[in-house]
Order: C-alpha cells, then sequence, then structure tokens
C-alpha cells in the first residue's frame, strides 16, 4: 500500500467575509510530483501557505508525515518556496549555500552544490546578477539541499525560458525519484506542469474540482462534436463554433455519436472555463 505524506481534510479559509479555500481535501502519496493548477485568484497561494502552517485554517486540517500542522511556521520535513523566490540579493552564491548549511540540521552540501555547478553558476557569483532562471537554480538548490521529504513549489517556472524550465523540471523528477520526495507545484500555466505531473490537484473558485492522477482524469472525459445527438454525461465546458457547439463531458465515451478523446488541456481548460 501506498504511503501517504500529506493530508488536507476539509480545509477553508476566508478573508474579510471572501472565502478563498471552501472545504479542499485531498492526499498525496510519498514519491508523487502533483500539479496544483487554477487560474490566478483560485486559492493556490492560500492553500499552499495553510500546508506549510504559515497560515491557520479557518475549519479543517492538514496532516504532514504524520504531524498536525499548526501556527509554528514551517512543517519538519517540508521546503517551500514562495513565488517570489526569496534570496539575499546582496550575497554571493557560495555565501547562499553556507548560510543554507547553517540554519538547517538536515543539509547536504555537496547536492545543494551539484545542482548549482549543473546550472553552470559561478559561486562567485551575486545573486542581483543573476538571471531569474539562474536564481531559481539557487532557490531549488536551497530548497532540495535541505533533503525534505516534501517540497511545495508556488508557480516555480512562471519566469523561466523553456531550456530553463525543462532543466528545473528535470532537476525535480530526479529528486522524486532517487529520493521518493513528494513534490506539489503550482501553477495557472498548464504547459508548464504538463510534462513533470502524474497528478493533478485544479482548484476553482477555491474548491477542489479535480484530483487524482493525469491519466485516469483525461480517460473519465471525452469531446462531444455530434450537432444531431446531445451528449451524455455531465458537460463541464463548451465551445462555441461558427456551425457548431463541442462539450467536454465527463462521463463514458460513446460509440455511436461523434466523439473524440479528451486532451489534459481540453479538461483543465474546460473546469476553469477558458472556453467560450
Amino acid at each position: 500500500m501506498t504511503e501517504s505524506v500529506l493530508e488536507v481534510s476539509e480545509v477553508s479559509k476566508s478573508f474579510r467575509g471572501t472565502t478563498v479555500l471552501d472545504s479542499c481535501s485531498f492526499e498525496l502519496q510519498r514519491g508523487s510530483i502533483t500539479a496544483l493548477v487554477g487560474s490566478n485568484g483560485a486559492g493556490k497561494t492560500t492553500l499552499m501557505s495553510v500546508i506549510v502552517g504559515l497560515l491557520s485554517p479557518d475549519s479543517g486540517s492538514v496532516t504532514v508525515l504524520g504531524n498536525t500542522v499548526g501556527d509554528r511556521g514551517i512543517a519538519p520535513g517540508l521546503s517551500y518556496l514562495a513565488q517570489h523566490k526569496p534570496l539575499f540579493a546582496r550575497f554571493t552564491v557560495a555565501e547562499i549555500l553556507r548560510f543554507g548549511r547553517a540554519t538547517n540540521d538536515m543539509w547536504d552540501d555537496a547536492y545543494a552544490s551539484r545542482i548549482v555547478d549543473e546550472a553552470g553558476i559561478a559561486t562567485t557569483s551575486r545573486i542581483r546578477t543573476l538571471s531569474p532562471g539562474q536564481r531559481t537554480r539557487v532557490a531549488v538548490a536551497l530548497v532540495l539541499g535541505r533533503l525534505p521529504e516534501i517540497v511545495l513549489l508556488d508557480e516555480p517556472l512562471a519566469d523561466l525560458d523553456p531550456a530553463a524550465r525543462r532543466a528545473v523540471a528535470q532537476t525535480l523528477m530526479r529528486d522524486a525519484a532517487e529520493r521518493g520526495t513528494t513534490i506539489v507545484l503550482s501553477s495557472h500555466v498548464l504547459a508548464e506542469l504538463v510534462d513533470v505531473a502524474d497528478r493533478l490537484l485544479l482548484l476553482r473558485g477555491g474548491s477542489m474540482q479535480l484530483d487524482g492522477e493525469t491519466e485516469n482524469i483525461v480517460n473519465e472525459h471525452y469531446v462531444h462534436i455530434d450537432p444531431d445527438q446531445p451528449p451524455t454525461g455531465d458537460i463541464v465546458g463548451s465551445t462555441i463554433g461558427s456551425t457548431s457547439t463541442t462539450h467536454v463531458v465527463r462521463g463514458p465515451r460513446p460509440t455511436d455519436v461523434r466523439t473524440s478523446p479528451a486532451t489534459l488541456d481540453d479538461v483543465v481548460l474546460a473546469y476553469l472555463g477558458e472556453v467560450s
């Protein structure tokens, strides 16, 4: 039986009367790589902050590695990289790595240094002189150098070019494969994560709309393109064309009407309401 390392149960959170998270629940297993997808403002950052322990939920609970998360800061065994990737701009890369070593009981200096070296970053360079992609690689080195069991990364690939995005993704996938690290990456752009994640969580309006393995989620949907027959199943999104309307439908794919297999893009965009 696969071990569950992160459990979120009925978590809700509001700010000034506005509900940001609404009874969110899911479990993640050790070694999984999960894409947390949603439009801007869907609640992704708030959910991550609650999981980490930087925010307290109004109701519900979070369990990390068997321990209930409270309000005492980042949960043991977990690393978190915020969207703005906080690093000391005046530090050199070498000083940042020394900072990581000095502030973490669990620290693999050789591993963190290897991640930086693989990026071709000189350790004498100051953080403020690095490109966005290089800063991300240094931030990832700090996160993984702590040897965490769970890693949460908020929009880690957003400001990277395709080559840097691929390199960071490969580093994360290697860590999950070799160390069994459980990784959660949030994004509002599915294309950034589709080749990385084996699981999908989709937030819309603070509610969890999809939760499961990406392949299974795709196989539970189809695209209905027959204008003469109504779709069977639950319509989750529609595209209005000049002569007909196609629907993304959740349910068994019928064989007696015109349909096509759904793609992950079809499914996610339908649930996010980004088709018309």
